[in-house]
């Protein structure tokens, strides 16, 4: 097909329309943009989530207050005084005393204590088993895997309040027996979640690269596989330590968890039930600290898997 001449319009260049950028060699070759690593990248997009760094600051700060703020203050958890029976809150008292007298701000950070050594542990042993048990489930398969799965979701079925029962029974109620019966059933999530990632990977390049050099598959499962993998695996820790929270507190709610006059933030919510008209300071003290506490780790750790999913990069 012809093309008509009157819509072709040829330019014609001419050796001045060009100009020579005055640039050396040396500037030419300098790096515009330093190079980050993924967890370096991770962290710049982390610090970006004003959601996500004001839930690490409180996080940061209830660790700091459970630690310290009960030796702030000239009282102890069970330090019982029936003069001073529901007060609230003053300079003398901070959030108030209970009916028998105890200084509700000391029981409320020694409870919150409690909760982040039982969400804490309980994630680090959930962590343990979970990526071993999910690491061998994926890496592998077949057989191997349809047995290991198989037996973690007969557990799975077993409600966790059945299991605590049934450790009470055998166990004196403590904390330790708390930690237990959370972790007994606690950690399947965490295997299933790595034995996806597990599979994901080992078909992947670097994957069939190191097994021709001759990497056994200790090297290929720990080296390799596992480190690549922490991304969801760090967000699931996090993610679990408020599950773990809560469970306590609604196991020491119900009178299974740690037995008075330890303090702990649902014993006190419990007791504070038949008063909280007159007396609200009673349960609003540690149901805000139980409320924070959970929001605060579950918005990091979204903000946390947005940083390490790497469809999110720009």
């Amino acid at each position: 097909m012809a093309v008509n001449d009157n819509m072709v319009k040829q330019v014609e260049l001419k050796p001045e329309d060009f100009r020579k950028i005055d640039i050396n060699d040396k500037e030419a070759e300098v790096i515009q943009r330093e190079s980050l690593s993924a967890w370096q990248d991770a962290w710049e997009r982390l610090r970006q989530n004003k959601m996500a760094m004001t839930a690490l600051i409180i996080m940061l700060v209830i660790i700091i207050m459970a630690i310290v703020a009960p030796h702030l203050v000239p009282y102890t958890y069970d330090s019982n005084d029936l003069m001073s029976t529901n007060k609230p809150p003053s300079l003398e008292h901070l959030f108030g005393t209970d009916d028998f007298g105890r200084d509700v701000f000391v029981r409320t950070w020694m409870g919150a204590r409690i909760s982040l050594i039982v969400g804490l542990a309980a994630a680090c042993i959930d962590l343990i088993f979970g990526v071993i048990y999910g690491g061998i489930m994926g890496f592998f398969g077949g057989r191997v895997d349809t047995i290991m799965n198989k037996f973690s979701e007969i557990l799975y079925s077993i409600p966790y309040l059945l299991v605590v029962i049934m450790l009470l029974v055998v166990f004196e109620p403590s904390l330790w027996t708390i930690i237990l019966a959370l972790t007994i059933t606690g950690w399947i999530n965490m295997s299933w979640i790595v034995r996806g990632e597990i599979m994901q990977l080992k078909s992947r390049e670097f994957i069939l690269a190191s097994r021709s050099m001759g990497a056994d598959w200790k090297r290929l499962l720990f080296k390799h596989l596992l480190p690549n993998a922490m991304g969801p695996i760090i967000v699931t820790v996090t993610l679990s330590v408020p599950s773990a929270i809560f469970s306590e507190a609604f196991l020491s709610f119900l009178g299974l968890g740690v037995q008075a006059p330890v303090a702990s933030l649902g014993s006190m919510i419990n007791d504070s039930l038949t008063g909280w008209l007159y007396y609200p300071w009673r349960m609003i003290f540690p149901a805000l600290v139980i409320s924070l506490t959970m929001l605060s780790f579950n918005i990091f750790g979204d903000g946390l898997r947005d940083a390490l999913d790497p469809k999110l990069k720009k």
